[in-house]
């Protein structure tokens, strides 16, 4: 039995057909599904879903489950993934040189910039093909003005014969600590090997060393270290617990330090890991990382209310100074820095 079909009704069926291809077409490329970030755990994956996920990504239909361990397993399992077709992670944040790692070893792809569209606002010296940075800040000398009544200028202050026994460093930032000590002894940040011969220097002054951040944060506050290298996100931190601290710039430079987001070669939903990032550089989520943090956002247009950028932010006078660190010559010698630290240094 045949249909008898309108010209009108003809042309109807024919719009709403052209609209679902259209919405199907659209629908293609739209964000949506699981998505795997992996990250740290503690206050920074608590903010990541309070400030970033719940408010930009959750209301685009991805459903987003943090994948939370330390750094080391986290690479590790990136490399040990490498060969699969399908990875456990759509996004990685990792430091900047535990990205830069990542990318020599073919786990990252390089990034599509054209579908970030904050990209260009990103300061140039935090640029690369295969990550975008989420916060970072600036290795500073932490001191207290109380007992250290001349700020110091130079990382060779800490050197200081008045201060022997009142410096201290911390453990776990082994390679931060022997690279500025190379730079104040013949060293730069492609060679870190005069800094030995000066930390050792330091020892027999009776340098203490304290194993985490928080120890040092605790004997500031008792007055049993006088001065410190430290992060200045770390430093307004402190000082908002009531340290009695101030921060001051070394003349050898302001090195960065940070963490970003990249992407594996083989991650399941690359549409929402990019909906992701972008979400991460949206001005009200950096805005809060700040605030709660410390932690400088990766913009140049300064996205910050102006106290807050006063307090959390590199000094205009010292961004000429902002260094980047040398991120091959890590990845060849941290091994062997770590060991001398460990059996000569602490030994």
């Amino acid at each position: 039995m045949g249909t008898n079909i309108s010209r009108r009704q003809f042309n109807l069926m024919l719009g709403a057909a052209a609209a679902t291809s259209m919405s199907k077409a659209f629908a293609i490329g739209k964000p949506k599904g699981n998505l795997v970030v992996g990250t740290w755990g503690g206050d920074y994956g608590k903010f990541l879903r309070e400030y970033i996920i719940t408010p930009f990504v959750d209301p685009q239909g991805i459903t987003t489950a943090l994948a939370v361990a330390q750094e080391p397993p986290r690479k590790i399992k990136l490399l040990a993934e490498r060969p699969l077709p399908h990875g456990t992670m759509d996004v990685a944040a990792l430091t900047f040189d535990g990205m830069s790692e990542m990318w020599k070893n073919g786990v990252l792809q390089k990034l599509d910039i054209s579908r970030i569209p904050r990209y260009a606002g990103i300061a140039e010296f935090l640029k690369n093909p295969y990550s975008v940075p989420h916060i970072y800040t600036g290795r500073v000398i932490l001191y207290n003005p109380d007992k250290v009544k001349t700020a110091p200028t130079s990382y060779e202050d800490l050197w200081d014969p008045k201060y022997a026994g009142k410096v201290g460093v911390i453990d776990i930032q082994y390679s931060t600590t022997i690279e500025s000590a190379a730079l104040i002894s013949g060293g730069s940040l492609s060679n870190f090997e005069p800094g030995k011969k000066k930390l050792l220097e330091l020892k027999k002054m009776g340098v203490r060393v304290y194993p985490t951040n928080e120890s040092m944060a605790q004997a500031l506050g008792t007055g049993e270290c006088w001065m410190c290298i430290m992060w200045l996100a770390r430093a307004r931190q402190w000082q908002d617990a009531g340290a009695p601290v101030k921060v001051a710039y070394p003349k050898e430079g302001v090195m960065v330090y940070g963490n970003g987001w990249g992407i594996p070669k083989n991650a399941r939903n690359v549409d929402a890991a990019y909906a992701y990032i972008n979400a991460t550089l949206e001005p009200k989520a950096q805005i809060a990382f700040a605030q709660h943090m410390g932690y400088i956002p990766p913009m140049t247009a300064n996205v910050l209310p102006a106290k807050l950028a006063e307090r959390v932010a590199i000094p205009d006078s010292e961004i000429k100074n902002v260094k980047i660190r040398d991120y091959d010559y890590l990845l060849k010698n941290d091994s062997q820095l770590q060991n001398w630290w460990n059996k000569v240094f602490k030994g």
